[in-house]
């Protein structure tokens, strides 16, 4: 009996080990103190870990990160953020695909195979098409760039749609265009730009610390120009 639970505890540190391995390093961290000096910089590369994925789920092609959706699960940076602006560009190629990041994340899947933290929600315009509930549509804030507490994490939204924030103005683009995220996190507060325009947050976030996490949610999508800015 003692010899069958050593093996099944040495198999579960195994599988542990190889979840959190590091998978590629794909954008850069940029400190803000290096940006203000007036000088050229070139940020560090951005180490990304297995969480709960595969390593096949995730796939470079040239200056594209490319991920195909399956398993549901995320992977996460190598470093935990508190203040930052996290720069992120990405598209889905179906229609309704899912997907977000997350960020303040303790990177630990709950029950859905997702972690805690605060999402940065990244649907297709589709998605409501395609989610009918007793024939009507879901609201179309879906799709347009929400922010919600996961995981226990509690927020106060700046345009509440229940416990989530709506963005003011419906900015996202379908599939196979880029869209662009501006995600400013500082002392609990998020600002989210999208494409162009700061139109959602939330503030008093009771995390506002941890890691940022991509993640795959069943759909194929493309994430290209991801930069960390270090804040103070």
């Amino acid at each position: 009996m003692k010899k069958l639970v050593q093996i099944i505890f040495l198999v579960l540190v195994a599988g542990v080990l190889n979840a959190q391995k590091p998978l590629f390093k794909f954008g850069e961290e940029v400190g803000f103190d290096k940006i203000t000096s007036g000088q050229k910089v070139k940020g560090q590369p951005v180490q990304w870990i297995q969480v709960n994925t595969e390593d096949s789920t995730w796939i470079m092609k040239g200056k594209e990160l490319v991920c195909n959706g399956l398993p549901i699960g995320v992977i996460r940076s190598e470093k935990k953020y508190e203040n930052f602006i996290l720069h992120i560009e990405w598209k889905h190629m179906e229609a309704g695909g899912n997907s977000g990041t997350f960020v303040w994340s303790k990177a630990e899947p709950g029950e859905n195979r997702l972690p805690d933290g605060v999402e940065v929600q990244m649907l297709e315009l589709d998605w409501v098409n395609l989610n009918m509930r007793n024939g009507e549509k879901p609201p179309i804030a879906y799709v347009h760039g929400e922010l919600f507490g996961v995981g226990g994490v509690k927020i106060i939204p700046d345009n509440p749609r229940g416990e989530r924030s709506k963005s003011v103005e419906n900015r996202c683009l379908g599939k196979g265009e880029w869209n662009v995220y501006e995600v400013v996190c500082v002392d609990g507060t998020i600002k989210l730009s999208v494409n162009g325009k700061f139109v959602n947050g939330i503030s008093q976030s009771s995390q506002r610390n941890g890691y940022i996490c991509l993640e795959s949610e069943g759909a194929e999508i493309h994430f290209r120009n991801i930069k960390i800015i270090k804040l103070p």
